[in-house]
């Protein structure tokens, strides 16, 4: 049965898909084979892989949502070997409401799933779904399928304050629907070293859940910025950058704690380190960031710092 991770936040911004299609891409360079669902109406997912979705019309999880196709049939290859994706487009936005009268909506995602895995010929080790920004009928379907749930957290104030209201409807989500839903961990995402609030986000998280927080933190990156426009995810175009060495690493992380040990961990770590542009830097953000909250430095011209 495959590790269904549902990618989800209500509050928009916060790099909900940057982390679905490089989190999915850097677990697909382990060998795991991973399905990336577009589940959000925007499509940025899908066209942040190189997919064309104006060629894909009839078929998107769209189609399956409103039960028109078997989702084995919705489900296109990537750049990646182990990355296949299931892509969407404007029309799902559409669904919610063509939905609204259907017969137990908020199983139509877990309906499909389920029918993938008894699919022979088709089998996947992670499910990743990238929702929608809001806590609406397509991110309620995507809670119901998932095993666990996966919260990107922007180191700014804004994004705390939708935290607790998130994690209330998980909980209500896993009560009411889905029993086996479990937090897989928060992620926090858009880090600034050289801003003092995002340090200060960063202990705050880290001090009020504890464990729960992924030790990885994904800075700001001009290469995570780029790399969508390229229809590619960051490690097949900067693998030397510091974003993509970071979900690298939160794919080390999320491995670890779904399957432990470091089997295939090390696929990651070789597959890293075969490459020859590599950095000499660690990856890691150095712990003394995370834990100093202290004056941020002054940098530029205007500091008398070249």
């Amino acid at each position: 049965m495959a590790n269904i991770i549902a990618i989800a936040n209500q509050k928009g911004g916060v790099g909900k898909t940057t982390t679905a299609v490089n989190l999915a891409a850097s677990v697909a360079a382990a060998e795991k084979k991973v399905l990336l669902v577009d589940l959000d109406p925007q499509g940025n997912a899908s066209s942040g892989l190189g997919l064309d979705k104006a060629l894909f019309p009839d078929k998107n999880i769209y189609h399956v949502l409103i039960d028109e196709l078997p989702i084995r049939e919705a489900i296109y290859p990537t750049g990646l070997e182990f990355l296949k994706v299931c892509p969407s487009d404007n029309n799902l936005s559409g669904a919610e409401i063509e939905l609204v009268q259907a017969i137990a909506r908020e199983l139509r995602l877990k309906n499909a799933f389920e029918e993938l895995e008894r699919s022979e010929g088709i089998k996947f080790d992670y499910i990743f779904i990238d929702c929608p920004p809001s806590l609406g009928l397509l991110t309620l379907n995507a809670l119901t399928a998932a095993n666990y749930y996966l919260i990107p957290l922007q180191c700014e104030y804004y994004a705390m304050e939708g935290l607790g209201q998130f994690l209330h409807t998980a909980e209500l989500i896993r009560k009411g629907l889905n029993k086996k839903l479990q937090q897989l961990g928060i992620v926090l995402t858009m880090f600034d070293s050289r801003n003092n609030l995002s340090r200060q986000v960063v202990t705050e998280v880290k001090s009020h859940f504890k464990s729960t927080v992924f030790d990885t933190v994904i800075p700001r990156n001009v290469k995570l910025s780029e790399s969508p426009s390229h229809g590619k995810p960051v490690l097949l175009y900067d693998i030397s950058s510091t974003g993509s060495q970071s979900y690298l690493n939160l794919a080390q992380e999320v491995i670890r704690r779904l399957e432990g040990g470091d089997k295939a961990v090390e696929k990651i770590e070789t597959k890293i380190l075969t490459e020859e542009v590599i950095s000499d830097e660690l990856p890691e953000i150095p712990i003394e960031v995370l834990n100093d909250i202290g004056p941020t430095e002054k940098k530029g011209v205007e500091y008398g710092n070249p």
